[in-house]
């Protein structure tokens, strides 16, 4: 069996501002095993960045991680003091930041701010680093890379500048990589170049990535697990295979309704979910997701389900999942032809 690299328990962190505490998250667990990549997904607003955030201990003023545990490689990052972390930070655990050109310093070479990560974590000399940080451009697909070491962001497209954060992360070869978003504002076919990179790369270095997307389609052909999120909690958790194909929670299933689909007729439209996130200032007291919910009872607006499980890793909070509820034609969003295609 592989060994945990992460494991988040009942991770609780929220935002305190003039109008009120912001429970951004508000009890997430989950964990992730050597070489796996999960995905994390919701809409906007739906605790996942914050959830990255945590992990890297990256929650500042007027954020804190109030409650639970960050066990990483047998140690609770949660208890690390600021010092502590910027040992593990870019070494053992990397992040992928949403927009590469606000991530990448503009006055600095590419190459200087590789060789930046590597100076600091691994203690090689300039000449060194300099050749290790070449091979990481190559290994993420830059062409000409001993040349194009000495460019500045500007001198790099989108798509480039996301492979070269790429390279920063990678470059110590952390345990964890956590990718927030990696092709925001990146056009379908790079979008499609990026995730096929963090799949090659995932398996040539066996490392586990997290993968933060408010898009399902975006992690279909490249996560093991997925997590859906919804008012800063975990609406359901499964493989990718169960999330796509056995969906439970009617969250879930109008994610996956909300999906292009090449099966679409012309008069075909996608099902948009009507309503807005709750306000995480005074989160509903029962399911978040009730007042959107076209199955919703009058419990669901009352008292939070537990997570009824249905197999290992399988599992999903929803009043309709119990023995004792009503009966409903739910429909899942799955079509008979997609089931049958697995």
């Amino acid at each position: 069996m592989r060994e945990k690299v992460v494991d988040v328990k009942n991770l609780k962190t929220s935002f305190y501002t003039h109008l009120g505490e912001v429970q951004a998250v508000r009890g997430v667990s989950f964990e992730v095993k050597k070489g796996e990549v999960l995905g994390i997904v919701g809409e906007s607003g739906s605790g996942k960045s914050v959830t990255a955030m945590s992990v890297m201990k990256l929650v500042g003023y007027p954020g804190e991680i109030k409650d639970g545990e960050i066990i990483f490689k047998g140690e609770d990052l949660v208890k690390k003091t600021d010092k502590e972390m910027l040992s593990v930070r870019g070494d053992k655990i990397s992040m992928i930041f949403q927009d590469p050109m606000t991530s990448l310093n503009p006055v600095y070479t590419i190459g200087n701010q590789i060789m930046e990560a590597i100076t600091r974590h691994q203690g090689l000399n300039k000449k060194d680093a300099r050749k290790k940080a070449i091979d990481m451009l190559r290994l993420v697909g830059i062409p000409s890379p001993e040349d194009r070491i000495d460019n500045y962001p500007h001198e790099f497209s989108g798509g480039m500048r996301q492979r070269a954060m790429i390279g920063i992360a990678l470059s110590c070869e952390p345990d964890l990589l956590i990718a927030d978003e990696p092709t925001t504002a990146l056009d379908v076919t790079i979008q499609a170049q990026i995730m096929e990179l963090l799949k090659d790369l995932k398996n040539k270095i066996d490392t586990s990535i997290i993968l933060i997307t408010h898009d399902l389609g975006v992690v279909a052909d490249t996560c093991d697990k997925i997590m859906v999120m919804y008012g800063g909690l975990a609406m359901e958790r499964g493989s990718a295979q169960e999330i796509f194909y056995e969906p439970k929670h009617p969250y879930t299933m109008g994610l996956l309704k909300s999906i292009p689909r090449m099966d679409l007729n012309e008069t075909g439209r996608l099902i948009p979910i009507p309503g807005t996130p709750p306000d995480l200032i005074t989160p509903p007291e029962g399911c978040p997701f009730s007042a959107r919910c076209p199955y919703s009872m009058k419990i669901c607006k009352i008292e939070m389900p537990g997570y009824t499980q249905f197999s290992e890793g399988h599992e999903a909070a929803c009043w309709l999942l119990y023995d004792d509820a009503p009966e409903v034609e739910v429909d899942t969003g799955v079509k008979r032809g997609d089931v049958n295609a697995k």
